[in-house]
């Protein structure tokens, strides 16, 4: 397959580099120093599932040096998919199906106002960033996509596309109902992240304090609640489980939001924990605690601008 993937930083990467060591034609759109190091010295992958090195790759900051694709994956930051319409339109031909993997419910819907049904639905699991310019430190066990239609049809390109993915390593999964997995990725995400960016603490601190546990468990029910009145179905004992995976994180897990508070960078607040204050006003059900999360960060955010 011919497979661009847009916004190539530790994620893009990651998956980028996995499809071309399994023999697909990738380009990597990136930009800066990242970039300059991918064209003068290729890709080099660390990775608990073993390193590997692609001396000679394809990259550009400029989508129409690729053209029309089979499969872009979009891996920029939430907070540039509002401006991103016009970069991606030259790797969209008429059979190209555009796969977005940021964390957050509303994107592939923003996506689809500009590219309709080419849009799919996707959520990833994967720890991977750029650890210098070129060189991309993958830390995780899982590295996991779920993808499929976001009118939850099975069409042929969901089976092909699984097949790339799964071939180069990847586990994949296709799901005929991605509005929920999007929903309790939401759950775990908005609240985990918000409760720790707001602390700055890691998940020992939170879990073992009864209070911030109390409040991250009313965060996960502000999520569950809205997401049912959109008639979404997430599972009975979703939070439940939710929290039990929380109690089992080493005690130093951080989430990517609070690394990026602790960095001084951009926050993807919005996307997250915004998304549930949206819902909630949509649904008129209170969101309290996200609406803290959010108000907080987003003075954080300003100051990071």
């Amino acid at each position: 397959m011919k497979i661009a993937i847009f916004g190539s930083g530790g994620v893009g990467s990651y998956f980028g580099g996995l499809l071309a060591q399994a023999g697909h034609e990738v380009a990597f759109i990136a930009r800066g120093a990242h970039l300059q190091a991918l064209r003068d010295k290729g890709l080099k992958v660390r990775s608990v599932h073993g390193d590997f090195d692609i001396p000679r790759v394809t990259a550009t900051d400029d989508p129409q040096e690729v053209g029309e694709t089979d499969l872009t994956i979009c891996t920029v930051k939430t907070y540039d998919i509002g401006v991103i319409a016009d970069r991606l339109r030259p790797l969209m031909g008429p059979q190209t199906a555009l796969l977005p993997l940021q964390t957050g419910v509303e994107t592939p819907d923003a996506l689809t106002q500009h590219f309709g049904s080419a849009v799919l639905g996707g959520a990833v699991w994967v720890v991977a960033a750029v650890a210098e310019p070129g060189v991309i430190q993958q830390q995780s066990q899982f590295r996991r996509i779920v993808f499929g239609e976001l009118d939850s049809r099975e069409t042929p390109r969901l089976h092909t596309i699984h097949e790339a993915l799964a071939n180069s390593g990847a586990t994949v999964e296709i799901t005929g109902d991605i509005r929920k997995v999007l929903w309790t990725k939401l759950l775990f995400i908005a609240s985990f992240s918000g409760i720790t960016s707001v602390t700055r603490a890691p998940a020992g601190p939170v879990m073992a304090c009864v209070e911030s546990r109390l409040l991250l468990e009313r965060a996960m029910r502000e999520v569950e609640a809205v997401a049912r009145a959109k008639g979404f179905q997430l599972d009975d004992d979703v939070v439940a489980k939710t929290l039990d995976f929380c109690d089992k994180l080493a005690p130093d897990a951080t989430s990517s939001m609070q690394r990026d508070v602790a960095a001084g960078r951009r926050l993807e607040y919005d996307a997250i924990n915004g998304a549930v204050v949206r819902a909630g006003k949509e649904t008129g059900l209170p969101t309290p605690v996200h609406e803290f999360c959010w108000t907080c960060l987003k003075v954080v955010d300003s100051m990071a601008r």
